[in-house]
């Protein structure tokens, strides 16, 4: 009985990981870039009794064994890199991903990678995040712009009064060979990591890098109809857990009142 009681106990840990994870889907539901997570487990060792394929004392065999499980363990928290649905914002710094591949940015003295593609202009010209990171290469625009435009490619063109061509600039992106592998550091920045294998930097549209876009937003891949559901299975799982410990302090206790 006290094996149900630890098993019940994990599952219960496990319930109020998924609920968390959700939980910081939903709430970044409409961040620009934001890629959901899933919680991924697996049970634990097993109390073998009996191993399928013994031969019994009357000449047999054990067809199936008897093992019972001592509950479950939270083996990753993946981040799920699909695309997420394009807003189109008419803002001609905005910028989406089409496909694979991040924007690199320099924050502090760090290079990191990012999926938000809603750059803005500081006082100098150079292209930068809300958070004042600015996208490398470095790219600067001339104080005369008044219209820009940028092709699948990455080529970035600054047109002044007329269309006439002040400047032109190339946007790379990088590509990693496991992007679920990246650490997320907050402020929709990821850093490179063991996992995540190194960046390969590359232009937009050769083979294995997406596309670029401008007046476009990539929103984030969080279902929030998947969410909820989730958010209600893991709740349910969580109440049964706990049921089940119940139950099981119950028949513990009516074994210890067997004697009086």
């Amino acid at each position: 009985m006290i094996r149900a009681l630890w098993s019940a106990a994990t599952g219960m840990n496990a319930q109020q990981m998924q609920t968390d994870v959700v939980a910081n889907n939903l709430a970044n539901a409409s961040t620009t870039g934001f890629k959901k997570s899933r919680a991924n487990f697996e049970d634990l060792m097993y109390a073998t009794m009996q191993v399928a394929g013994q031969t019994t004392p009357g000449g047999g065999q054990v067809p199936t064994g008897i093992q019972v499980g001592m509950g479950v363990k939270p083996t990753s928290v993946q981040k799920l890199f699909t695309q997420g649905d394009y807003i189109q914002t008419d803002n001609q710094l905005d910028m989406a991903i089409q496909g694979n591949g991040f924007f690199r940015v320099l924050h502090g003295d760090e290079e990191l990678y990012t999926r938000a593609g809603n750059f803005t202009m500081d006082s100098e010209g150079f292209l930068t995040t809300p958070s004042g990171d600015r996208l490398q290469p470095e790219i600067t625009l001339p104080a005369e712009t008044v219209t820009v435009t940028l092709q699948d490619n990455g080529t970035l063109t600054a047109h002044g009064a007329n269309e006439a061509i002040l400047a032109t600039e190339n946007i790379l992106i990088t590509t990693f060979i496991n992007p679920a592998g990246l650490f997320a550091v907050g402020n929709n920045l990821f850093r490179v990591t063991e996992g995540s294998g190194d960046p390969v930097e590359g232009t937009p549209g050769d083979e294995g890098f997406g596309t670029v876009v401008n007046n476009y937003l990539e929103g984030s891949n969080v279902s929030v109809v998947e969410e909820i559901v989730s958010m209600i299975a893991g709740q349910r799982a969580y109440e049964a857990n706990s049921k089940s410990i119940q139950t099981a302090d119950s028949m513990l206790g009516t074994a210890n009142g067997l004697k009086r």
